[in-house]
This record gives C-alpha cells, sequence and structure tokens, in this order.
C-alpha cells in the first residue's frame, strides 16, 4: 500500500508563495506519474501539475508559468511551488501516483489565499 504525506499548505497573501510536498512510502520511480490536484469548494477535485517517470512535465493552463512540479528520488519527494498566488487557488491539494494502474492519494493541505 503505497502513502503518501503531504505537508506545506496554510495561509498566503496575494501574489506570495507557497511550496507543497508530498513525501512517498517508496522509490518514487516505481511510479508511472506523480502529480497535484487541487479541490476548491462546491467544485469538484482538477488536476494542477504532473511528472512522469521520464520527467515529463504536466500543467493545467491556469497554473502554466506560476507553478513548478519536480521532485527528488533520494528524498522519495515530489514538491509543487507556488508562486504569484491568487485567491482562485484557494483549496485542498492533493498528492496522487499512479501504480500499476492504480491511483494513490495524500490526504490533501489546505492552501488559503487571502489577504
Amino acid at each position: 500500500q503505497v502513502q503518501l504525506v503531504e505537508s506545506g499548505g496554510g495561509l498566503v497573501q496575494p501574489g506570495g508563495s507557497l511550496r507543497l510536498s508530498c513525501v512517498a512510502s517508496e522509490n518514487i520511480f516505481n511510479f508511472n506519474i506523480m502529480g497535484w490536484y487541487r479541490q476548491a469548494p462546491g467544485k469538484q477535485r482538477e488536476l494542477v501539475a504532473t511528472i512522469n517517470v521520464g520527467g515529463i512535465t504536466n500543467y493545467a493552463d491556469s497554473v502554466k508559468g506560476r507553478f513548478t512540479i519536480y521532485r527528488d528520488g533520494a528524498e522519495k519527494t515530489v514538491w509543487l511551488q507556488m508562486n504569484s498566488l491568487s485567491h482562485e487557488y484557494t483549496a485542498v491539494y492533493y498528492c496522487n501516483v499512479q501504480l500499476l494502474r492504480r491511483n494513490y492519494w495524500g490526504q490533501g493541505t489546505q492552501v488559503t489565499v487571502s489577504s
């Protein structure tokens, strides 16, 4: 059973930055894809960014140029660097990995952008 532990959420002012972390319980290069999703109040969960086993990244149009996803195998961690945050990025952010056609999710970390 893959376990994912997220951290790094919190309250940030508009224009600020946060870095989310997701630590996996096993070698991250076992995963086909690692990524971040978010769910805002009253909305469906949506993709934010992914990175595949080859290191190719993919971003939602709404975060391109603002967010960066990256990883480190030795630390079994994938990060999401979020810059120039605005109110619409307020959501619970979830780490996701895909392994052998199964999806695994972290518990979520709240990001609130507010002045």
